[in-house]
């Protein structure tokens, strides 16, 4: 048995999206990136390599990643290039995107071997937080000036344009890219290829998926563009489970019980963005306040339901633990890393990769 804590990647639950990522791309001809910033556990990256046509970057390390251990497509993006990186960002990638036409501007030279785009803002987003919203306002995220962005056209053949988050509704997402056809119908005629960014949830239950796809060829057609999506959640959702093992049970008005893991330092989206967790099938008699084990006092899970009452050594499997969680875990208060184990799809486990004291005392000084 795995010491707990550690990140269990389903591959039969990772197979549902990917068989839905397959489905978009042969519909619609669209092709899809997996965005690292989300998830960049390469240990399965030869899995779904057979489902995705590469990667998309926000940093010289990820693009490097993308280039190194998952191949096909690479694409480069980043809020700023820094002078001492470009040259490497340049040779990892089939594809730089700048964030700003300054930007643009500054690195035309170095840049003019390979494909380049500009990140566009249409100054709308599906973002119920303002902490993510690419359109808030006073956004740093993309030129949204037409006029602008029209005298540099020579210097780039498509754009990336990322404004929708955690969209699960297909209406929403049709009115915001007729929003950006509006906007910037002129230029797309132009391109050569628009990237849709991530943040959509195509692969969720009951999406429409042939209405999704036939709006991504139509959109394709009018314009003469290699359209691209770049799905992070959407690719990994409800695919992989924080396993973790009770130390401690308290009642101080509430049931608690203590896990061996943190949200700070192993779930921290959920800590930022003020949500909870998820415990299946949260059904039972006997309710739970899930405590992470760090010093922060809002290190909590969340509050759930089960059948038993708790006892130290019982398991408590948290769930949807992929997207932005390993990608951010962290050594807050020197809280043991989880392992990342994967379950192939007969079923098998094994670990993928251990953390050790080494590797806590390494990323100090």
């Amino acid at each position: 048995m795995i010491e707990t804590p550690y990140y269990l990647i389903d591959k039969a639950k990772l197979l549902r999206n990917m068989e839905k990522i397959a489905y978009v791309r042969e519909r619609s001809g669209a092709k899809a990136l997996l965005a690292l910033k989300c998830f960049a556990t390469w240990c399965v990256f030869d899995f779904m390599r057979e489902y995705m046509d590469g990667t998309t970057s926000s940093s010289l390390n990820e693009v490097r990643l993308g280039h190194e251990r998952f191949g096909k497509e690479t694409h480069a993006y980043s809020v700023a290039y820094a002078d001492y990186e470009i040259d490497e960002v340049i040779s990892h990638a089939d594809k730089i995107i700048f964030n700003s036409i300054s930007q643009l501007e500054r690195f035309a030279d170095k840049s003019a071997g390979i494909v380049r785009g500009l990140r566009l803002n249409p100054m709308v987003s599906s973002s119920s937080f303002d902490l993510a919203d690419p359109a808030r306002p006073f956004s740093r995220l993309g030129e949204w000036d037409v006029t602008k962005i029209e005298k540099v056209m020579d210097r780039i053949s498509g754009f990336m344009i990322h404004n929708n988050c955690e969209n699960a509704d297909f209406t929403l997402f049709d009115r915001m890219l007729g929003d950006i056809e509006e906007k910037f119908g002129g230029l797309l005629s132009r391109a050569q290829w628009v990237s849709l960014g991530g943040g959509i949830h195509f692969t969720g239950d009951d999406y429409p998926l042939d209405l999704f796809a036939d709006r991504l060829k139509t959109f394709a057609e009018k314009y003469g563009v290699q359209v691209y999506l770049e799905p992070g959640e959407a690719s990994i959702t409800r695919s992989t489970t924080l396993e973790t093992t009770v130390l401690d049970t308290l009642f101080n008005g509430k049931n608690l019980a203590i896990v061996d893991a943190s949200i700070e330092a192993h779930m921290l989206d959920l800590l930022i963005y003020r949500e909870t967790a998820k415990v299946t099938p949260n059904e039972g008699p006997h309710s739970y306040m899930i405590c992470g084990k760090s010093c922060l006092a809002g290190d909590i899970f969340g509050e759930f339901n089960f059948p038993a009452e708790l006892k130290t050594g019982d398991r408590v499997s948290i769930q949807d633990a992929a997207g932005y969680t390993m990608v951010k875990k962290n050594w807050f208060n020197g809280v043991k890393m989880p392992a990342i184990a994967v379950k192939e799809v007969d079923g098998t486990v094994h670990v993928a990769r251990e953390f050790s004291y080494q590797d806590y005392e390494q990323s100090l000084s």
